[in-house]
């Protein structure tokens, strides 16, 4: 493979990258958020869109490179900036827009793919799983942690006991006020 095709396939990659946690986000934000169960053909659709779109960024920066070539052919004076372009710098300039549309016809082919598009959300979805798994067994672990099984028990003890007469017993105390409030249907009567 040539440079330009490494770097196409570099971006692709880094795409798709993208685009697996942006789907990821979407499953966990459908799932969590609004309860809904994971189903691919209601994901499908959000997977081309963010496929799209990402090509339509790489599109947008090719445009760009282009602008930018044209404005700096012909010029031969030394350069203001990172990105004042001169003329020696049209061909990188060329080059790297070839880049970004080859990265963006890439992408949109695979947008256009229900086999890639498939492919895109079952990976999100296992890198989702992976999310859930992880923060589930972060918590099991916490909470099911017995004190025989705790190396700080006993350092923590202290904190966890002021934590519970500061915080846990007053907020119990109220709630248990505020219950027998509600409860109480001569309370709301006195008052009126």
């Amino acid at each position: 493979m040539g440079k330009t095709a490494d770097a196409i396939a570099e971006g692709v990659s880094i795409a798709a990258a993208a685009a697996r946690l942006a789907v990821r986000n979407h499953i966990l934000v459908q799932a969590i958020a609004h309860d809904e169960t994971f189903d691919v053909e209601q994901v499908a659709p959000f997977a081309r869109e963010t496929l799209e779109a990402l090509a339509a960024e790489q599109e947008a920066a090719a445009d760009l490179t282009k602008k930018q070539r044209k404005k700096a052919w012909g010029k031969f004076t030394d350069p203001d900036g990172t990105h004042d372009y001169r003329d020696r710098d049209t061909r990188n300039l060329r080059k790297r827009e070839r880049q970004y549309r080859g990265v963006a016809k890439a992408l949109r082919s695979q947008a256009a793919d229900t086999a890639s598009v498939a492919a895109l959300v079952e990976e999100a979805r296992d890198a989702a799983w992976g999310d859930v798994e992880a923060n589930l067994q972060r918590r099991l672990k916490v909470e099911g942690m017995r004190a025989d099984l705790d190396p700080d028990y006993q350092t923590m003890r202290a904190a966890r006991m002021q934590s519970l007469r500061l915080i846990d017993l007053p907020r119990l105390a109220a709630h248990r006020r505020a219950l027998g409030r509600d409860s109480d249907p001569d309370s709301s009567s006195e008052h009126e």
